[in-house]
């Protein structure tokens, strides 16, 4: 079992800028999310946009952006259950609450703060009829752990950053990479593109364009797709892996379930205090929660994060009296002996 201070559901922007103002205040945070790296849909969907909003940042790209708050956050050591989504809650006392996986795992914090942006992101599959049947069995939606396609055959479809990026990176761990788009364009960072046409011209991935995967064959597992090109006969390709990306969708999932006010599909919180749900002690944050005026941006996630953490900390110390001090006259103490504080002023006389 996992226990925690704050259970964070979410591993987006302002999942992590949670577990940093938490930290602030002692306060330890774990971590769930149904993808299986931190970052949210700014890790999976677009990793090497840039966005140009966020305070102090001019332009930041966005997997840089979630590589910054991985380090500010790592001195407070927050724990992480990736690869799951948050199915059921339960009151275990007036002190506890428990928050169970779809793979079983169960956590237990005293508060908790979805933070899961535009819901369970959902990989978005293949139409043919039989692809349920191959899931898991050399069908992949996610590139969880590389070294599993090590002198494997791949064969990855889609046209953007996700199917680009891994396209190159696994042409390096896989024995074959084979990148199958339904145009000759691409929608993904320009250097991407241009590596996977160098790797093309040193025959280190093989494109084929404009085409479509239409069936998938083999017994009990992924030996081959069905592949149609502009409009061409169809062909079986071998392969021992299969890997779709064609982007995600949100879904709220079974947090829908636990009796939260919903509206459109977010989940309506009071922002007039803490961006604390009908449900004492549960809260959302980011992008899930909706309130007058909402503004779906990162940097109001951040300040949402924030005004939520004062109220666990008052929720978990009831009378006692915290005293706002600014990092820069405090400094920050780590969870792992660290501390960060600005260089004393020196006295000294000038002559």
């Amino acid at each position: 079992m996992i226990t925690t201070d704050i259970l964070i559901i979410g591993a987006g922007p302002t999942g992590l800028f949670a577990v940093f103002e938490a930290g602030l205040l002692k306060m330890k945070c774990h971590i769930i999310d149904a993808l299986p790296q931190p970052g949210g849909q700014l890790t999976e969907l677009y990793p090497k946009k840039p966005i140009f909003d966020i305070p102090g940042y001019p332009s930041v790209n966005a997997g840089e952006l979630i590589d910054n708050l991985m380090e500010q956050i790592k001195q407070f050591q927050p724990g992480f259950t990736l690869g799951e989504t948050a199915v059921s809650y339960s009151k275990v006392d007036d002190e506890w609450f428990e928050v169970i996986t779809n793979k079983g795992t169960v956590h237990r914090a005293k508060a908790i703060a979805i933070a899961g942006g535009l819901g369970t992101f959902e990989p978005r599959k293949p139409t043919f009829e039989n692809v349920a049947d191959y899931e898991e069995k050399g069908l992949e939606y996610f590139v969880k752990e590389p070294e599993h396609f090590r002198n494997k055959k791949v064969v990855i479809a889609g046209g953007g950053d996700s199917a680009l990026d891994w396209s190159i990176f696994l042409s390096n761990v896989a024995s074959e990479v084979t990148l199958i788009h339904r145009r000759n364009e691409f929608r993904g960072a320009l250097d991407s593109v241009e590596k996977v046409q160098d790797l093309k011209n040193q025959g280190k991935i093989k494109l084929i364009t404009p085409a479509e995967v239409t069936g998938i064959k083999g017994d009990g597992k992924v030996e081959s797709i069905t592949v149609v090109k502009d409009g061409e006969e169809a062909y079986d390709l071998e392969t021992d892996y299969f890997i779709p990306l064609f982007g995600l969708t949100p879904k709220l999932g079974d947090i829908s379930k636990w009796g939260l006010n919903i509206e459109k599909n977010a989940i309506v919180v009071n922002n007039a205090l803490d961006y604390q749900t009908n449900i004492d002690g549960i809260y959302a944050i980011g992008d899930i929660n909706t309130y007058p005026g909402k503004l779906k941006l990162i940097l109001c996630g951040f300040h949402e994060a924030t005004l939520m953490c004062q109220s666990v900390y008052n929720r978990l110390n009831p009378g006692k009296k915290y005293v706002l001090k600014y990092t820069t006259v405090s400094g920050v103490d780590g969870f792992d002996g660290s501390r960060k504080e600005a260089e004393k002023a020196v006295v000294k006389k000038i002559d």
